[in-house]
């Protein structure tokens, strides 16, 4: 059977167990709805008071502080955009004995955990991902958009390109699999051209490999999100890529030639390393992970809390929110605006913005997602508390909504969707 058939297998278990089935909720979704909000963070920096958010189908019609009647009162919580994670890796998990598997198996169990990721993530108030490096990101993706399963959007860069290798060497063989990405249905292109951090991060590919990849994407209409530590980063920037990831020892002169260039930066403050330090015993001895990898994570975390205090401070650099979310960190993705506010001294308002409008800007989608806003997609959450006064409430997500349909709601003061009750 293979890995598309073995996710779609499992999508009646999971129509079973929510609290309320994918097909009632799909149904509900051409109703009117009115949520009435005391809070709104609109996604783009400003907070409206007092205010209700109309939606009819999958978007937001108007915002009007008179609307109703209401169907969910969300007064007393926090309401903004369901946030976009820019780099996960959502087909990562550990096998059945308990060690990571990564992203190659393509077993039932491979797939449920897939599906389960995609689920977690979506409950966590992420409502678009950007998974960059596996092809077994296509199925799920595409069951997710159909409808056949519950999940964030998901855009997926299909298989990265390395600069070793028959396939990827010259600038020439770049360029044709960049073609063949797209053929394959990637939404943008992933280019390592760094080692891991836990190999040192030196540089993989020559100016001219990422000179051949950037340039090729950008004429086959894709963007190109590049792993870049170092001098990788400069270069990266100066080939014309859309976003680079990590950016670990990148310099000030680095980071300024970014802002100029209009390179997005997605850092890493926390979550990736933590994760992986919390979980050493499931990754350790699998490929690409060994005792001296761990001990230069440890030396890590405060390189990348250096690097996003520095960053957050250059004027004009395009700063989105990203966490490489792989096996253990699925849901778990708010953690990151954690750390890079108590960790890095990034402003609590910055930070969410860097997960929803800004970040919607970077991956194309300004005109469908990532602000609360009439002709945009209803993708709304709550939280139980201010995260302007305390970032911890980003782990309190009580209310989901992705493109008009309520998946999580579990707040006390809303009223059923059915109900339509004008307090």
């Amino acid at each position: 059977m293979c890995y598309a058939k073995l996710i779609l297998c499992i999508i009646s278990i999971l129509v079973v167990c929510a609290p309320q089935s994918i097909s009632s909720q799909t149904s509900m979704q051409s109703k009117r709805i009115v949520i009435a909000a005391s809070t709104v963070l609109d996604g783009k920096g400003h907070v409206l008071r007092n205010t209700r958010i109309v939606v009819e189908g999958s978007k937001i019609v108007s915002i009007d502080p008179k609307a109703g009647p209401i169907t969910y009162d969300l007064r007393g919580l926090t309401v903004l955009p369901g946030w976009i994670d820019s780099h996960v890796h959502i087909t990562w998990s550990f096998g059945p004995d308990g060690k990571n598997a990564g992203a190659g198996e393509t077993t039932q169990y491979a797939a449920y955990q897939s599906a389960s990721n995609a689920w977690l993530t979506l409950m966590a108030g992420f409502t678009t991902v950007q998974s960059v490096g596996s092809p077994t990101d296509v199925p799920l993706r595409n069951a997710i958009a159909k409808g056949e399963l519950p999940g964030p959007r998901i855009l997926t860069a299909v298989e990265p390109i390395f600069g070793q290798g028959e396939k990827t060497g010259t600038p020439d063989q770049i360029r044709a699999f960049v073609r063949k990405q797209k053929e394959a249905g990637a939404d943008l292109i992933k280019i390592f051209a760094s080692q891991s951090i836990r190999q040192g991060g030196g540089m993989t590919l020559s100016q001219e490999q990422l000179n051949a990849a950037c340039g090729e994407a950008k004429k086959q209409g894709l963007r190109t999100l590049v792993h870049a530590y170092k001098d990788a980063v400069r270069a990266a920037t100066q080939a014309g890529c859309t976003e680079i990831e990590h950016g670990t020892m990148a310099t000030d002169d680095d980071l300024k030639l970014m802002a100029e260039k209009g390179t997005y930066l997605d850092p890493q403050a926390g979550l990736v390393i933590e994760n992986y330090l919390q979980n050493k015993e499931k990754y350790l001895g699998t490929p690409g992970y060994t005792a001296e990898g761990f001990a230069a994570m440890q030396r890590v975390l405060s390189l990348n809390h250096d690097l996003v205090r520095r960053a957050s401070k250059i004027p004009g650099l395009k700063i989105v929110f990203g966490t490489d979310a792989v096996a253990g960190a699925h849901g778990r993705n708010a953690e990151e605006f954690i750390d890079r506010v108590r960790d890095a001294g990034v402003d609590p308002m910055a930070a969410l913005v860097s997960a929803n409008s800004l970040a919607a800007e970077a991956l194309g989608m300004s005109n469908q997602t990532g602000s609360i806003a009439p002709g945009l997609q209803a993708d709304i959450i709550a939280l139980d508390g201010d995260p302007l006064k305390d970032i911890r409430a980003v782990r309190r997500v009580v209310f989901v909504m992705k493109g008009g349909v309520v998946y999580k709601n579990v707040q006390r003061t809303a009223i059923p969707v059915y109900a339509g009750v004008q307090p």
